[in-house]
C-alpha cells in the first residue's frame, strides 16, 4: 500500500480537478506484477495501467489501490469491471472515494463478483494524500492552504511596507513546491501594489495546467502595469471586484485579465466562482488583511508558515494576520497534526485546524 501511494504521488500537479491514484498487483506467490499511476492526459486509470503491466498474472492476484475504483463509465470504463475480468482475486484499498459517483459502489460492486475487499489499511495517509480532492467533494469548495512567510517575531515586513524577501532559498525553493501542489494561488490588492509579485509555479516539475493567479480587488486598484497584469495573456489571471471603475476594470480585461464582478470580501462566493472553473485548491499566500479574512471565516484547511531567523521589531511592522482576530485563546484558531521542517535557516510549521 505504501508503494501504491508513491506511485498516486507521481500525478502531483497532473491529474487535478481528479484525484491522485496508485496501483500495486501482487501475485499469489507474492510478486510484484503490475504498477500504475492515474495521469489525467494519459487518460487510463492506475489500475488500467497496472492490470496492462500484469497481463495474465492479475488472475487470482491483489491488487493494492490508493483510493476506491470507480464503478461508473467516466473517460474510461468502470475500474471495476477491469480488475473483475481480470481475475483479481483481493482489492486492498485504503480509503472510500468521496465522489457521490463513487462512494461505497466499487467496493459494493467487487464484493458482489466474488472479490476480497480490505478497507482501512494506511487510511490516514492516504486521506491526507487526496486532501484536496476529498474537500472538493465533501465540502463542495476548493481547499485552501494559508502559505505566510513570517519573520521570528511574526512580522511580514517592515514598518514602511517595504517588500522584502525574509526567507532562505532553500524555503523559497518548498514553497514553489507547494504552489505546484495547487491549481491556484491567491492574493490581495495590497500585496500586487507592494510586492508586484509573478506568482507562478517555479519548481520546475511538470504540470497539467498553468497555475491560476487569483487576485481579491474590491476597489479594483491592481495597477495596470503589474507584472501579473502585463503577463495575464500568458498565464491564467483572475480578478475578483465588485466596485472600482468601469474604465479600470475594462482596461484589465483588455489586458488578458478575467473579471469577476464578485464582492471579494465574500470568500465562500469568490470559492465558489473557482470551484465553477474547476479550482481544485488555492494557496493562499496573502497579505495579512487576506490571511485574517481566511482565518475569520473559518475557510481554511491547512496552514503553513515559514519562519524566518530574523526579527523586525516596530509598532508599525504589520504582523501575518490581521482581520478581528480572537477575542480569548479560546476562539483562536488552533491547529493539530503539526509538523515542522527545516530549509536552510528557515522553519516550516504546518498543521490543520482543530474542528
Amino acid at each position: 500500500m505504501r508503494r501504491a501511494l508513491a506511485l498516486a504521488a507521481e500525478g502531483v500537479g497532473l491529474v487535478s480537478p481528479n484525484p491522485l491514484v496508485g496501483c500495486v498487483i501482487v501475485s499469489p506467490e507474492g510478486d510484484v506484477v503490475g504498477e500504475g499511476s492515474y495521469i489525467y492526459d494519459n487518460v487510463t486509470h492506475a489500475e488500467g495501467v497496472a492490470l496492462a503491466m500484469a497481463g495474465k498474472r492479475s488472475v487470482g492476484a491483489t491488487a493494492y489501490v490508493s483510493l476506491e475504483p470507480h464503478d461508473h463509465h467516466s473517460r474510461t470504463r468502470p475500474c471495476t469491471e477491469a480488475l473483475i475480468e481480470a481475475g483479481i482475486a483481493r482489492v486492498v484499498c485504503p480509503i472510500e472515494d468521496p465522489n457521490p459517483l463513487v462512494s461505497g459502489r466499487g467496493f459494493e460492486r467487487l464484493r458482489r463478483a466474488g472479490v476480497n475487499v480490505t478497507t482501512g489499511i494506511l487510511a490516514d495517509e492516504a486521506a491526507r494524500q487526496n486532501e484536496k480532492f476529498i474537500c472538493w467533494h465533501r465540502k463542495q469548495r476548493p481547499f485552501v492552504h494559508l502559505k505566510m512567510a513570517v519573520s521570528l517575531d511574526g512580522r511580514i515586513s517592515t514598518g514602511r511596507g517595504i517588500s522584502a524577501k525574509l526567507t532562505s532559498d532553500a524555503a523559497l525553493r518548498r514553497v514553489h513546491d507547494l504552489r505546484h501542489e495547487h491549481d491556484a494561488i491567491l492574493i490581495g490588492a495590497n500585496t500586487a501594489i507592494v510586492d508586484d509579485p509573478s506568482l507562478t509555479d517555479r519548481s520546475g516539475k511538470p504540470r497539467r495546467r498553468p497555475l491560476v493567479r487569483v487576485v481579491l480587488d474590491n476597489r479594483t486598484q491592481t495597477p495596470l502595469d503589474a507584472m501579473i497584469v502585463t503577463s495575464a495573456r500568458d498565464v491564467p489571471t483572475f480578478l475578483f471586484s465588485d466596485d472600482g471603475e468601469i474604465s479600470v476594470s475594462e482596461a484589465l480585461v483588455d489586458a488578458g485579465v478575467r473579471f469577476f464582478p464578485t464582492d471579494a470580501r465574500d470568500l465562500s462566493a469568490v470559492l465558489a466562482d473557482l470551484r465553477e472553473n474547476d479550482i481544485q485548491s488555492v494557496l493562499v499566500e496573502g497579505g495579512a488583511a487576506v490571511a485574517g479574512s481566511f482565518i475569520d471565516a473559518r475557510l481554511v484547511d491547512k496552514v503553513t508558515f515559514f519562519i524566518a531567523p530574523v526579527i523586525i521589531g516596530g509598532g508599525d511592522a504589520p504582523a501575518a494576520v490581521a482581520g478581528r482576530g480572537a477575542a480569548s485563546l479560546a476562539d483562536a484558531f488552533h491547529l493539530k497534526d503539526v509538523d515542522i521542517a527545516r530549509h536552510g535557516d528557515c522553519f516550516e510549521i504546518t498543521g490543520y485546524p482543530r474542528v
